[in-house]
């Protein structure tokens, strides 16, 4: 048998945190070092790590040991990671700076065969833009909203779309007790597929989402129409990025050249109108960083060391540049920049998976034209 031709690669996690992330690390370093006989180097903090004192260090097999478990990453992540708008302070003053040249000198520094990058869209963008500058990239994606083009599941989504489901399940109990319409904002500033995905598995009587604007009177008319029927409660799963017919998403922090700007608010104007508009007691829960938080599904772990095996096989095959993708059940490689030139993943409101919902009752909130139809919202079931 040849003699494996021992490597070194290293592994980083960018952009926001989201479980499954210590398995994908467990993976990679297992893979390459226990099979393989590479060298294994993690990076903290995202791309900054390359730029920090220690920010690079040699990552073993007893390091990575009982983390398959464990939330959050163990290396660390940024979301303020770009390497082309790094943000540095300069004579007391905030300012953006590239610093992708002096990351990609450390990377030919320190004699990496390739670097794992996982993360979003947006980390798998700038790792594409370093690839051009002669870095060796492998993308692997991850992020709870499940909006990275060309995979049909990313790290992260499966178990937020859990946490999420079972908070509305939690919320059934207390707002049938209490006769209360309860208003559950999720994750999802353009991408609606936390919401939708638990709003179904939680029984959600009306979802929201960025992709499908929606009319406050019908949101009042499904709450109406099951009270009627004797149902004296609802159940309202609204991404964060959700928006009425003609208006602007909700923020609760505006942005500049150097912030992203925070949504947030959303369920509380629709919690205020319900309540104005049926006289129904009606509570509003931002559930926020509790999906990205706490242990990881059985789905998501096994996607995370699905995804990063294939990665350091790609290693092996000298494919760089490419990224890691589920499509069916099967993990392939797919070019960054393939990737990069499709439009970003959303909702369509003709999915099947909207479909469905549709055909159980939940309302989306752009039924407008049956509120005066033949089949009333108040003969739903």
């Amino acid at each position: 048998m040849p003699r494996q031709v021992k490597r070194r690669i290293a592994i980083l996690t960018g952009g926001g945190d989201a479980p499954g992330l210590n398995a994908a690390i467990r993976a990679a370093t297992r893979h390459a070092i226990f099979t393989l006989g590479w060298e294994v180097l993690g990076v903290r903090n995202g791309f900054n790590g390359f730029l920090e004192p220690d920010g690079v260090f040699p990552l073993t097999l007893d390091m990575v040991r009982g983390i398959l478990p464990l939330g959050g990453t163990i290396l660390g992540a940024a979301n303020r990671g770009n390497p082309f708008a790094q943000e540095m302070v300069v004579d007391g003053r905030k300012v953006v700076v590239d610093v992708s040249d002096r990351i990609v000198q450390r990377i030919h520094e320190l004699n990496l065969d390739a670097v794992l990058v996982t993360g979003g869209d947006g980390t798998l963008g700038a790792a594409w833009d370093l690839f051009r500058k002669g870095a060796p990239i492998i993308g692997i994606p991850k992020t709870i909203d499940n909006d990275v083009p060309g995979t049909d599941f990313t790290i992260g989504f499966d178990t937020a779309v859990s946490v999420a489901a079972e908070a509305l399940d939690r919320l059934h109990t207390t707002a049938e007790s209490h006769h209360r319409v309860m208003v559950v904002e999720l994750m999802g500033r353009d991408a609606g597929f936390i919401a939708l995905h638990a709003g179904i598995a939680g029984g959600a009587d009306i979802i929201l989402l960025p992709e499908i604007p929606f009319h406050y009177e019908v949101l009042a008319a499904k709450v109406l129409g099951r009270i009627r029927r004797g149902r004296m409660f609802s159940i309202v799963a609204v991404a964060e990025g959700a928006h009425p017919v003609g208006g602007q998403k909700v923020y609760r922090q505006p942005g500049d050249s150097l912030v992203e700007a925070r949504l947030g608010g959303i369920s509380l104007q629709v919690a205020d109108y319900i309540a104005q508009a049926t006289g129904t007691e009606t509570r509003a829960l931002i559930l926020g960083h509790l999906q990205r938080g706490g242990t990881p599904t059985a789905r998501d772990r096994l996607l995370a060391t699905m995804f990063a095996t294939e990665a350091v096989r790609l290693v092996q095959q000298g494919k760089l540049g490419y990224m890691v993708a589920l499509r069916g059940t099967r993990v392939e490689p797919l070019p960054l920049e393939e990737m990069l030139a499709q439009r970003p993943k959303r909702v369509h409101p003709e999915d099947d998976t909207v479909q469905a919902a549709r055909a159980i009752g939940t309302v989306f909130g752009d039924e407008i034209d049956r509120l005066t139809g033949t089949r009333p919202l108040a003969q739903e079931e």
